[in-house]
């Protein structure tokens, strides 16, 4: 089964004696944002001693990486922490973050969410120039930009190097200095928010993570903002012209329900699509269930507007995960079944209308209804939450090439042939703004101006040299045809 990966999650504590542990709290609330591997870096600065940045970053899962052992050794009141899923760089413990840098004799530790799509030029350059890198990540790029630099400071010498990268990014980075830094793209393409603290401010991919902490949420980090926090408070540089241009599919999937970003909230967001997509799409049915989890708010909306029951026809296991070990080829087909199992009593004798928040190869959804109609189904009908992905995202997303995407070389008719439901719609592009949009407190005047390129393909940042060979390669591959076996 796929489904599209947030490539990472990045948090930061300053001002707190027990950093490591609210940032180790923090992660487990990204964890949905990146399962690959996770890090901690803890700054102590004791009174009349030089700073110590400590450091602990292995593959895996957040709750198997950090023992009580672990934690106790991250001692002070700064941290930062990361979640990592690769979009740039292999998947390998060399690349987990945070980076711990040694440079100029001054030591940061840097956290990254996004992807630079002018990474591979500037790597390029900066081999010739001498530099030696590490690690695969984009990440790297930065750093070395900043040893370059010849700013007299920190702060100055990340401004540098930010407005020498285009793309995506969200950062955090902690100075030996005793700065926690959060810095956001001028388009803003991924999520960062500010938090307060009792003794301090936490920074985070998603505000969920004040939830658990008990942190309140006091704004977004603007587009194009660098925020320096220390023993002074908060101070604020901009970074370049805010343009901004939120990823619209943070609401559609990535994010959790309970987050709020730039102002607008994620659970009220998808209930509004699943509204929208009962008025826009209309079916005489019995039942609504959703594909779980991501479906449900969307599914809650659809049944809520269109006066069908709503039901959990669908139960998901949540103890498959990504690194399941597939059996043999002869029975590979029961995969889906193990991460979902359908309700005989909820769907049997029924017309089924099943909400789903997008639709990519078709594989899945085509083995979905081949279990409801298993089940008793007489008909089934499949509604999408967001318009078709036509695009891969070049924005710090992994999803597949444009080949893989089964929307864009195909009609919904043809979809629904191939996937053997009743009929197959999907929300309008105008449909997924304005819900966002009715999400925002206080609501928006205006429609908010997103990134949609997996629906569109209108790229704000079009890749550049070497990275943008890399983008017309996935562009000009052969559409795969119907059915084609991709997972």
């Amino acid at each position: 089964m796929w489904y599209p990966y947030a490539m990472c999650g990045v948090f930061g504590v300053f001002g707190h004696d027990e950093a490591a542990n609210l940032t180790y709290l923090g992660l487990h609330s990204l964890q949905h944002r990146g399962q690959e591997s996770a890090g901690i870096v803890a700054l102590e600065a004791p009174a009349g001693a030089s700073p110590v940045m400590r450091h602990h970053a292995a593959m895996g899962l957040v709750s198997d990486i950090f023992t009580r052992s672990t934690l106790d050794r991250l001692v002070g009141r700064a941290a930062i922490g990361h979640v990592r899923y690769s979009t740039s760089g292999s998947s390998e413990l060399r690349n987990a973050q945070p980076f711990l840098i040694e440079y100029k004799s001054d030591v940061v530790a840097i956290a990254h969410n996004g992807n630079l799509v002018n990474a591979m030029a500037l790597r390029a350059e900066l081999e010739r120039n001498g530099s030696i890198f590490q690690t695969s990540s984009d990440t790297e790029v930065i750093v070395h930009l900043m040893a370059q630099s010849p700013a007299a400071d920190v702060v100055g010498r990340l401004q540098d190097a930010l407005g020498k990268v285009t793309g995506a990014f969200s950062i955090t980075m902690l100075t030996r200095g005793g700065q926690l830094i959060a810095a956001r793209d001028p388009r803003g393409f991924r999520p960062l928010a500010l938090g307060r603290l009792k003794s301090g401010y936490v920074v985070s991919s998603e505000t969920s993570s004040f939830d658990l902490i008990e942190a309140d949420y006091v704004r977004d980090v603007e587009p194009g903002e660098i925020l320096v926090i220390d023993d002074t408070g908060l101070t604020s540089r901009r970074l370049a012209p805010a343009s901004g241009r939120p990823c619209v599919f943070e609401y559609v999937y990535f994010a959790r329900p309970d987050s709020v970003i730039d102002g607008a909230g994620v659970y009220s967001a998808r209930i509004a699509m699943g509204e929208r997509l009962a008025t826009e799409a209309p079916i005489e049915a019995d039942v609504v269930i959703p594909v779980p989890d991501s479906g449900v708010p969307a599914a809650i909306g659809f049944a809520r507007v269109s006066g069908i029951p709503f039901a959990m026809g669908l139960i998901r296991s949540h103890y498959v995960g990504r690194t399941f070990i597939e059996p043999q080829e002869s029975i590979r087909h029961f995969g889906v079944r193990l991460k979902l199992s359908t309700v005989r009593a909820v769907v049997d004798g029924k017309r089924v209308v099943v909400v789903d928040d997008s639709l990519v190869r078709g594989t899945t959804s085509r083995k979905i209804v081949k279990m409801l109609r298993a089940a008793g189904a007489t008909e089934v009908h499949l509604r999408i939450s967001a318009p078709p992905t036509t695009h891969p995202c070049f924005y710090g997303i992994d999803t597949p090439s444009r080949s893989e995407l089964v929307a864009a070389t195909h009609t919904p008719a043809e979809i629904a042939r191939y996937i053997t439901c009743d009929s197959l719609l999907y929300l309008s592009h105008a449909g997924l703004v304005e819900s966002v949009d009715a999400a925002r407190m206080p609501p928006s005047a205006a429609p908010t101006a997103f990134c949609d390129a997996c629906f569109t393909g209108h790229y704000p940042v079009v890749p550049a040299s070497e990275d943008q060979a890399h983008l017309v390669t996935l562009r000009s591959r052969k559409p795969l045809p119907l059915g084609t076996p991709v997972i």
